[in-house]
């Protein structure tokens, strides 16, 4: 079903239109039109697809703020590749991946509800990111050299403007930090407030990216950390339609830490084993599972690791784990419940 009052083209030429006035003025007729050209294809596209989405069931208030967000960043890093002085055939694939990386996070945090404000958190901290590794990887390919990739990597245009307001006078520090959230609002200049989660409890607060998640934390978040890290492995129709089955703040909190980076170095790697072991005995029981194909996944992934650090992996572990593991390696099935094996095989084959 379409979305009632949602006019992604006139929101589209809306955008483009403003972005037309706020051009750098040093740039020649073809970058202005480069970047003029790429915000309106990709909002247009971004809302086109959101108009047409059947199942996430977006209102044209989130539909408008998540085709505003990715006009806002195409606006930011078309100008930052522009000054970067990169060669304009490579502006194109970086430019995608970056608006793919938006419409995807920002779907999948707007399905869960999540508060703004660690909608953007996420939506920036993911965006910079795609940007840095695509620069590296024009390095790691020869297609640029060392001076224009940390040329390129100093580039950051939305810091730039909120510099210029202050040193203009034109904002203190506050007001660009509120500057800074308007920016990500629909055009009609009213916030798109995530509905409270049922229930009436506070959202969770935002993740610190930067900082290691502790060893021991309570019970059901270390589950629910255990899941995540199932979950960033698994496909986007797929994370959607078990995050359904979770309760609102335990989909949210699983969501949130899916996007933290190196989540597996951020574990103890025995407890996490352990959860997951927990995990699968409150699992229904499957119809059928190839005890054999979870040998021969076992084996496969101990083939990757030599035999001192796996035994250094599972040691902690429980008997009936340990058992499972190397019985596995001498090609034998230990006999378990097939669903804790499933969990354990998968689990050490994500971990090597």
């Amino acid at each position: 079903m379409a979305i009632k009052g949602f006019d992604y083209e006139a929101f589209a030429k809306n955008l483009t239109e403003q972005a037309k006035e706020i051009v750098p003025q040093d740039f020649n007729q073809n970058q202005k039109q480069y970047v003029v050209n790429t915000l309106m294809n990709f909002s247009r596209l971004a809302g086109e697809a959101l108009y047409n989405d059947k199942e996430s069931n977006f209102n044209a208030d989130q539909a408008a703020m998540i085709t505003q967000i990715i006009a806002e960043w195409s606006f930011h890093k078309s100008v930052d590749l522009i000054r970067s002085g990169i060669p304009q055939q490579f502006w194109d694939p970086i430019m995608q991946k970056i608006a793919f990386t938006i419409f995807e996070i920002a779907k999948q945090t707007f399905k869960q509800n999540l508060p703004q404000d660690q909608i953007l958190q996420l939506i920036e901290h993911h965006v910079k990111k795609t940007y840095e590794e695509s620069i590296k990887e024009l390095k790691t390919k020869n297609l640029i050299n060392d001076a224009l990739m940390d040329k390129a990597m100093k580039q950051s245009n939305i810091d730039n403007m909120m510099q210029q307001m202050q040193e203009n006078q034109e904002v203190t520090p506050e007001q660009a930090a509120a500057v800074q959230q308007q920016q990500n609002m629909p055009a009609q200049g009213q916030p798109v407030n995530a509905p409270a989660p049922a229930g009436g409890n506070v959202p969770a607060a935002p993740i610190d990216m930067s900082k290691p998640i502790e060893k021991y934390k309570p019970p059901k978040l270390l589950k629910l950390v255990a899941v995540a890290l199932l979950l960033k492995r698994v496909t986007d129709d797929r994370v959607q339609s078990i995050l359904n089955h979770f309760e609102q703040d335990d989909a949210g909190t699983v969501l949130r830490y899916m996007y933290v980076d190196n989540l597996e170095e951020k574990v103890d790697p025995s407890v996490t084993m352990r959860v997951l072991e927990d995990i699968g005995k409150n699992l229904p029981s499957a119809t059928e599972v190839n005890t054999n194909l979870l040998v021969e996944k076992v084996k496969a992934a101990a083939s990757m690791i030599d035999r001192q650090k796996l035994e250094a992996m599972v040691q902690l572990e429980r008997p009936n784990v340990r058992r499972f593991v190397f019985n596995a390696l001498e090609g034998e099935f230990y006999k378990m419940p097939p669903r804790v094996a499933a969990v354990i095989a998968s689990h050490l084959e994500h971990s090597v």
